[in-house]
This record gives C-alpha cells, structure tokens and sequence, in this order.
C-alpha cells in the first residue's frame, strides 16, 4: 500500500549571522593603520518552496529538522564575510503552514515555484571598522553575528483537485475515478478500500481536462473525528465542484437518499461553507437491479426537500461505472461547473501571521527578573538574550559596551528596585557576574 502522509510537525532553523572581526592594518609604509576587521556575513534563511511533482507530505516522516548554514565570519583587511545561501525545502502544492505554538496561520502554499519565508537568518556582527570613532580610532569592539530564528512549524497537506468525489465507503468512488481518468487507484469488495486521496487528470473529448480526486469514505460522525474523519475531511475543502457518489443499488442495505443527507450534514458540521460549492449527485451503480426504482424514489424525495418552485434542481446524473453508461455527460457537466465556480479562498478572515516584523513595541516588557532558589537573580528575554548573544567577550570593550547597554535598558534600576545588593550573582543565559551598585 502507498504510504500517505498528510500533516507533519518539523523544526526550521536560520542561520546564524558570521562574527564581525578586530583586527588592524599593519603594514609597513602604513604608519597610523586603524582599524581593519570586516563585517561577518548573513546567515541563511529557511524557505518552503512549492514542487509541483510532489503529492505528499512522506520525506518529512523522518526528516523533521531543517537547519540552514551560518555566514562567514569578518576577516581582516575589512574583508567581510560571504552570506549564507538559503536552505530551500520542497513541499508538495495544497500545503498549509502554522505556526506549532500559536497555532497562526504562516502562509497557504498552493502554485507551483511559490515561496514563504517561515526563518530568519541572522544578519551578520560589525567589525570594529564600524565603530571607529574620533574619540576612539582604533576600537576592540566587534559584534558577533545574530543568531537565526528557530521555530517549530506544522505543516498540512490540503489536496488541490478541481473536483472531490465523496460518498460513503463502497459506493463506487474508486471504480469511477479508474473509468474517467488514467489513475490506479485501489478497488476491492470491503470498505475503506481507499484509504489516502487518489488523484487523476481527467480529460475530455473537446480538449478540456481537470483533476479529480477519490477521497476515502466518510461515514456518520466524521467531523467529530469517526473513522478516517478529519484525514477525509480536510481533502474537501480545496476542491470547487464536489461530486456526490451515492450507490442507488441499495446493495449495501442502506437508504440512498439517507446516505445523502448524512453526508451534506457531515460536510455542513466540518465546515458550513462547503455547502456553497456546486454539487453533482452521481447516482451510480444503475447497471444493478432495483437501482432504476431507488432513483426515482430518491428525486422525488429530493424534490420534496426544495424551498419553493423556483429553486434550482440538484443536477443528478445516473451512471454505471462498470459499463461506462453516462459518465461523458456527467464529466461535461462537471468541467462546465469548474468553469462557472470561482475559486473559494480558504483562509479570508483569518489573518496571516507577519514573520517578518523587527519593530519595538514600547508597551512590551524587554525582560523579566526573577530570583533564583540560591537567591541568585535571573534575567530573561528575547531581546536580553539576543544582545548578550551578539557580545564578544573576549574584548575588555566589547564587555563594557554590553554593561552599557543593559543600563540604558533599565536592567541595573531594575534589579535595585528588587533589592539586588553590591555582589549579588546575576545570570543571564550561561553567563554570570556580580553586580555592582
């Protein structure tokens, strides 16, 4: 059996920036060198980008973190550091991108060569040519590079077909896929024969063509996740034009007109804009005995369900996926339906998330202290962590620069106002030092 992957939880991971360098000139007819360390280089970004050939979401199963290379560190001579090439991972068209913690949507990939950012790489650190001054000409104070984001993301895969044949299991969804188009899907005699979406490319005899696609069965209380539940339902919501495969045979015991409805008020449950898309009702099996009778029981009872005389009719179109009987009118009807229906946007009100912000927001909170059980003091926070990151101590002024910048951050007010005393231990990340009042 084809394995089929549908969702997948992975870690993307920029590239860090390169470290800015000191270094000076030293060269002998150079008399009053200066500075000379080059800047470092960007790191790499991770981007999803969209491969028309893939299907689905199977290389993530093992594969699940994406890490892309770090820039070139500074050299001397003012030389700077090459950037980082970017680290492209190919998802199949219909993937839809989340944020794994927020649950924001990211991005919605859907045409092929389309691509979204979803990790920052990390610019690269100053050299110190970059903090030559004329107070202080020949500075020892270097950045190092900024690290790259690092978020987990899921990944989900929507199937993109123009047409969804549903239906409840044994209905003949299969079969009839085999018939219209060149696909293979699997046919046996039991239920959930089908157990992943089988897409085909349905052409037709004046030139037109479309996708179809065979989702798996749906049964009573699939959008509260019974049986192949949300794995069938989330394959729906892409397609424009959904064809309702009913057995009018009645071969299974079932009432024709009851599968019918439950289905709707399955599909209506998941996601009450489904029922705006058009639907064909394709009432197969009609090469079967009784099948002729359970038809006409089944319109009238259709017709009953009309509000009132002007209301359109359902279109329902008897087939035989066996013989063939009806299907060129039926795949006419469709293709005429895709051509009428819009495209229905899946994602309109909810807002997508901008990664790309680096603004500051006075009214955040830039850290946190708290007080360790040793009554050490800790300070937390991204941008605390990202400064203490960039610092290069192994140069005395690179050390006073960062102690300078914390002051203006209120850090040393801060821990006075919650009674740090001269000597205290203070950490930040892996870092300590005592404070000084």
């Amino acid at each position: 059996m084809s394995m089929f992957l549908d969702t997948a939880k992975i870690e993307v991971s920029a590239g860090k920036g390169g470290d800015g360098m000191v270094a000076f000139r030293r060269e002998k007819y150079v008399p009053d060198g200066g500075p000379a360390g080059g800047d470092g280089g960007r790191g790499g970004d991770v981007i999803l980008q969209v491969e028309e050939g893939l299907r689905t979401l199977m290389d993530f199963r093992y594969n699940r973190h994406f890490k892309a290379t770090p820039g070139e560190n500074g050299m001397s001579k003012g030389m700077h550091g090459r950037g980082a090439e970017d680290k492209i991972v190919l998802v199949p068209p219909g993937t839809t991108v989340r944020d794994a913690e927020t649950g924001k949507l990211i991005g919605d990939l859907t045409e092929n060569g389309s691509q979204l950012l979803v990790a920052k790489g990390g610019r690269g650190g100053r050299g110190n040519t970059r903090f030559a001054t004329p107070k202080n000409p020949a500075p020892e104070l270097a950045e190092n590079g900024e690290p790259g984001q690092i978020r987990k993301i899921e990944l989900e895969l929507k199937v993109l077909a123009d047409v969804g044949l549903v239906g409840f299991p044994s209905v003949g969804k299969s079969t009839l896929l085999s018939v219209i188009s060149a696909a293979k899907p699997k046919i046996g005699a039991y239920h959930f024969t089908t157990l992943v979406p089988n897409l085909g490319m349905v052409h037709l005899k004046d030139g037109r063509s479309f996708v179809a696609a065979d989702l798996p069965g749906l049964i009573e209380g699939a959008s509260s996740g019974i049986g192949l539940g949300f794995e069938f339902l989330r394959h729906i919501e892409r397609t424009r034009v959904i064809l309702h495969v009913i057995d009018m045979s009645g071969m299974e015991g079932r009432d024709p007109f009851e599968d019918y409805q439950s289905i709707n008020a399955e599909l209506a449950t998941y996601n009450l804009r489904l029922m705006e898309r058009p639907q064909i009702i394709v009432a197969n099996k009609m090469d079967m005995p009784d099948a002729e009778e359970n038809l006409k029981e089944f319109k009238k009872k259709l017709a009953a369900l009309k509000e009132d005389e002007f209301e359109e009719d359902i279109p329902v179109f008897a087939v035989s996926g066996v013989t063939r009987a009806g299907v060129e009118n039926l795949l006419a009807r469709a293709s005429d339906l895709i051509d009428e229906t819009p495209l229905f946007p899946l994602y309109e009100e909810e807002e997508v998330e901008d990664i790309a912000y680096f603004g500051f927001t006075p009214e955040e909170k830039q850290f946190e202290i708290n007080r360790l059980p040793d009554a050490s003091w800790e300070i937390v926070g991204s941008d605390i962590e990202k400064l203490f990151a960039m610092t290069n101590f192994q140069h005395d002024e690179t050390v006073m620069r960062f102690a300078r910048q914390l002051r203006s951050m209120g850090v040393d007010e801060a821990l006075r106002s919650r009674g740090a005393k001269d000597g205290d231990i203070v950490h930040i990340a892996n870092f300590e030092f005592e404070f000084v009042d």
